[in-house]
């Protein structure tokens, strides 16, 4: 029996549910594995090896590759987890999210101090809103039912 999903219509936003966990779980496994020296030092030499003792799909191995966070989000990616493969090279937390909505650190620390994204136009998908996905990065790509 499929689970009525309304937030789904949320534009800009993927809600980590229990189908994106299952659907992630060893994206999000390796992640937490970069929590240990030795294990990012081994993924840092060599970051396709490391991958591929993973049961991940090559999607989420690629986008792991690409450090593409909203790639790795839409296959099954908790941010929480995400963040350690930003720690694991040098970036920040909000270096991350800058990245993510295309925008450069300052340009999203700044955002954000002011309040974020107005909810105006961004209450649900098909809106004009700043979070729409026809104004984000990754674009019609990552728009609902799109993966």
């Amino acid at each position: 029996m499929a689970l009525d999903k309304p937030y789904l219509d949320v534009p800009g936003t993927t809600i980590f549910d229990a189908e994106q966990s299952r659907k992630g779980y060893w994206l999000n496994q390796f992640c937490m594995t970069l929590m240990k020296a030795e294990n990012r030092e081994r993924f840092k030499s060599n970051e396709r090896v490391y991958l591929d003792e993973w049961q991940m799909t090559e999607a989420q191995k690629q986008a792991v590759l690409d450090r593409d966070l909203n790639r790795c989000i839409s296959l099954g990616g908790n941010i929480y987890f995400l963040a350690k493969i930003g720690a694991t090279d040098g970036k920040s937390f909000q270096q991350m999210a800058g990245s993510m909505t295309g925008m450069t650190e300052e340009e999203y620390r700044n955002m954000m101090i002011s309040g974020g994204r107005s909810v105006n136009g961004n209450r649900v998908v098909g809106e004009d809103g700043d979070a729409q996905a026809h104004r984000q990065p990754q674009g019609q790509h990552h728009q609902k039912g799109s993966v």
